[in-house]
């Protein structure tokens, strides 16, 4: 193609001349057969001609500029609005890289598949190449990207989650090293529809979607799926986890957290703590609210990036009550998906954003509606895509090359029973077995029979990019190195209930009185009482001040009954079985430490 080869001499005029590169654009360009190559730069002026270009065919909509700067509006096909699990493979040559958790298929026969819809896929249309850093560009523990996609939207989304501009072209100059991405919009048919990881070849491909959680390549693609391989070959951990810093007294000591979706993980990444810790000084900066990377740092202790740019998050029930700062985030520079169009005064709304629904709008589905006709005008994972420099508790420390040190790490789930408010973990491999044992149950019939135990191995099921029993070796193994320097780990759990299923824990906000105890037991500040499952505070060490909750609500809350343990214990047997002899012998002794405990 001419257009390829006139786009070729453009890269190397650039002194872009890294061979990987250039054939991967060259290759691509000659199966897809777009009409036009378009380079990313980043820049001011190219993002904002891409939005002009996006609104003139409709792709975006120009939202009131005056109560939402420089924020648009766009929605997706009706067939494809969220990540499809099914639809996602791992990639590799054998089968045992990939485990008994993900979707497999052969390399040659995925990319045989792959390449059968590619072929003629951008016709008409203009590839854009984007070059990413997941991290600050200056940071060693950063890794670079190019995706390859025929999507506006994709473009500009990737501006927003990740660092776009020609600063990545030239570090992947000097190192030789990024990862692949393709994506192709082709005609969004969900039955040739597919998400293929290939972890071996440091490539993602991603075709007949425009949903952003299956064509932002750089999101769980590859900030999780193939950052975690990657992370398992060179000695470091890719996790679905916040990263959140908690000063007290001039001092900020740094949490990261995994939980299952629907637990409060972007509430607690963003968390306003309550009035009275506010007037002892406490503060809580948000470094992430999804993903960290946790490397090993020259001092032997651990430290975490947060790989991305922006917030890719869920619109309904955000609100100034449940998350301002997630909010507040929202209201410059972002792009909203899938939710409610405010014809009045050309703005957003979605359920749970406040109790005044407009009269005049557009659902997700572009249909006329208003408040008042009984259904939803807002998708349930609609999304909105935000700079996470608009958040007003953005970390200071956000663009720290050497990201910043975990004091301690933090599971949790929705259990109705079973798990305590908090409890601490004896040991580092103790705390890989929580972690490893993660679930929540399901609360709607919707969702099947209530009560429901689902694992979720540190938040990581979906997204583990190899085989989850290896994954929980590499924990181990990232263990021994850190050996006394191991941030101590912890499990919480805001979701017990009372007899009639309400919840007895107020959360949000009142979470800080869990997370102070952590902090200041981390440190070596707190004292603990040792019980079946681990160690947990004294009731009186939790601060309860201003909550309408007793002394003896409290002790019920960090209650652990023997007899519901045991049959956890007998899930957990159940549930580690699928991994055969992968399953490290470490987690096995601590199962049988739990038995034993709970007898």
């Amino acid at each position: 193609m001419a257009t390829n080869k006139v786009f070729l001499k453009f890269l190397e005029t650039q002194k872009i001349c890294d061979e990987t590169l250039v054939n991967f654009i060259d290759e691509s360009a000659n199966l897809c057969q777009p009409d036009k190559i378009v380079l990313v730069d980043g820049s001011k002026e190219q993002i904002e001609a891409f939005r002009a270009e996006a609104c003139a065919t409709g792709e975006l909509y120009k939202l009131n500029q005056e109560i939402l700067p420089d924020c648009y509006y766009h929605k997706t096909a009706v067939n494809d609005v969220a990540r499809v699990e099914g639809r996602t493979f791992i990639c590799t040559k054998e089968k045992s890289v990939v485990g008994p958790t993900n979707n497999w298929m052969e390399t040659s026969e995925a990319l045989a598949l792959l390449n059968k819809h590619y072929d003629g896929a951008m016709k008409g249309r203009t590839m854009y190449i984007i070059p990413y850093s997941m991290g600050p560009v200056t940071s060693p523990y950063s890794k670079n990207g190019i995706e390859l996609s025929d999507s506006i939207y994709v473009a500009l989304n990737m501006a927003i989650m990740t660092r776009v501009g020609m600063s990545v072209l030239k570090n992947i100059e000097t190192s030789h090293e990024f990862v692949k991405g393709l994506h192709a919009k082709a005609d969004i048919n969900e039955e040739n529809r597919y998400i293929c990881h290939f972890p071996e070849e440091n490539l993602i491909c991603s075709v007949n979607s425009g949903y952003g959680g299956n064509v932002l390549l750089g999101k769980k693609c590859f900030a999780l799926r193939i950052a975690s391989y990657l992370g398992w070959k060179e000695g470091w951990m890719a996790e679905h986890m916040l990263i959140l810093g908690i000063e007290k007294d001039g001092v900020i000591r740094y949490v990261s957290a995994a939980f299952p979706s629907a637990c409060g993980k972007t509430n607690l990444a963003m968390l306003i703590p309550p009035e009275g810790y506010i007037k002892d000084g406490y503060k809580v900066w948000c470094v992430g609210d999804d993903i960290a990377w946790l490397n090993i740092g020259a001092d032997g202790q651990l430290y975490a990036i947060n790989p991305e740019n922006g917030f890719f998050g869920v619109a309904p029930g955000t609100s100034m009550k449940s998350n301002p700062n997630a909010l507040i985030s929202t209201q410059k520079g972002t792009i909203f998906t899938n939710v409610v169009l405010n014809k009045d005064n050309d703005t957003v709304w979605w359920e749970g954003l406040d109790k005044n629904p407009p009269k005049n709008a557009l659902d997700w589905y572009g249909n006329p509606w208003n408040g008042e006709m009984g259904t939803k005008g807002a998708h349930p994972n609609s999304r909105f895509t935000a700079p996470a420099t608009n958040c007003p508790c953005v970390s200071s420390e956000f663009e720290a090359p050497m990201g910043v040190p975990i004091s301690a790490i933090v599971f949790g789930g929705r259990r109705a029973k079973t798990a305590p408010l908090v409890y601490q973990a004896r040991d580092w491999n103790h705390g890989v077995f929580v972690g490893a044992t993660m679930a929540s149950e399901t609360t709607a019939a919707a969702a099947g029979a209530v009560g429901v135990i689902r694992r979720d191995p540190m938040a990581m099921l979906p997204f583990c990019g190899y085989n989850m029993g290896e994954y929980f070796s590499h924990w181990v193994e990232m263990g021994k190195k850190l050996g006394d320097k191991a941030p101590k780990i912890f499990n919480v759990n805001w979701f017990k209930t009372d007899d009639e299923g309400n919840f007895i824990w107020p959360g949000f906000g009142d979470n800080m009185r869990v997370l102070d105890w952590i902090i200041e037991r981390a440190t070596g500040k707190a004292d603990a009482i040792e019980s079946p499952i681990g160690f947990q505070p004294k009731a009186e060490d939790i601060n309860i001040d201003g909550l309408d909750i007793s002394m003896d609500t409290l002790e019920s809350l960090l209650s652990v009954d023997k007899a519901t343990w045991a049959e956890e214990a007998n899930g957990i047997e159940e549930f580690f079985a699928k991994f055969g002899d992968d399953l490290p012998s470490e987690l096995r002794a601590e199962l049988e430490t739990l038995k034993k405990n709970v007898q």
